[in-house]
């Protein structure tokens, strides 16, 4: 069925899909934390023991970050995975109602001195990372305790009124949010970087298919090409950040040395090597806590549907 417009509305799915976000939204942050926690594990342990699809991609994934692990050290390491995945939507659900103290004692960064040095030198900044921890709570953390603004993008998902409720949100935390699709975002981006400002980018899956092919634990995975085409054409300092949760209540985050622009090559050459950079700094955190690492879809080429050939 169609509105006036010729616009799909949104189906059953859409709609149960959007009013349980509504709903996590609405009652997780009245829950006492400790309840919370409780209940978001509950729900991580019952949807590992379903083994759907979700899970078995996670899994698939983990076997190639850990590729010496047994069987049984796999499903150890999704079971804490989805555990890592559901800590974040929890904290996601309550992030709106946390004070900024409690933003900052919720979590710790090691070489902060990278962003600082970076912004104070005017020269803008992109951060990227990974799909790790809750790269919310760095960004909440960014605006509340750092008290600097920064733009970032987010995936246009279906139906349209998730997707405004995850810019609303993210907006409310003190993000500027860009759509993914329409093409203006690449623009906007390098403007506030030349202005000195920062950007924040998921940077570990491409979504445009037509990303940069990387070697990423052993085997080929295509990542974007925006954050290095954004440091060579404005001249922003790179910065890979993984995150961690170690245990505590406490989030663990890392800012990595630069990624420089190579001094020759061409600008397609230097985008290879910045992003394969990138993906290198990216494999060392991954590495070191890869439950937390929330990747539920397929990334590595040889995992990908293949295309149906052209007549």
């Amino acid at each position: 069925m169609s509105d006036p417009r010729g616009e799909s509305k949104p189906g059953l799915k859409d709609r149960l899909t959007d009013g349980l976000y509504g709903l996590g939204w609405g009652a997780v942050k009245k829950l006492p934390e400790p309840v919370a926690q409780a209940l978001f594990r509950t729900l991580a342990d019952q949807v590992w023991r379903r083994r759907g699809k979700s899970v078995l991609r996670l899994e698939s994934n983990l076997a190639r970050v850990v590729p010496d692990a047994s069987p049984a050290r796999l499903a150890e390491l999704s079971r804490a995975g989805m555990r890592s995945y559901m800590r974040y939507w929890m904290e996601s659900f309550r992030l709106p109602t946390w004070s900024p103290e409690r933003i900052k004692a919720g979590i710790d960064v090691s070489d902060a001195h990278r962003l600082t040095d970076g912004l104070d030198a005017g020269r803008g900044v992109i951060l990227a990372l990974p799909h790790l921890a809750n790269w919310d709570l760095a960004g909440a953390w960014v605006t509340t305790d750092m008290k600097v603004p920064f733009t970032t993008v987010a995936e246009r998902l279906k139906p349209e009124s998730l997707y405004d409720r995850f810019v609303a949100y993210r907006e409310g935390l003190g993000m500027e949010v860009l759509p993914h699709t329409g093409g203006s975002a690449f623009g906007t981006l390098a403007r506030r970087l030349r202005d000195g400002g920062l950007v924040c980018l998921v940077s570990d899956r491409d979504l445009s298919a037509s990303g940069v092919e990387v070697t990423f634990f052993g085997d080929t995975a295509r990542m974007p090409a925006g954050p290095a085409l954004l440091a060579q054409q404005t001249g922003a300092l790179l910065l890979p950040v993984t995150l961690r949760y170690d245990g505590t209540p406490v989030m663990r985050a890392r800012i990595h040395p630069a990624v420089e622009v190579p001094e020759s090559g061409t600008r397609t050459e230097k985008t290879s090597v910045m992003t394969q950079a990138l993906a290198d700094a990216f494999a060392v955190g991954i590495a070191e806590h890869p439950e937390d690492w929330h990747m539920l879809q397929r990334l590595w080429l040889a995992d990908l549907e293949p295309r149906e050939e052209q007549s």
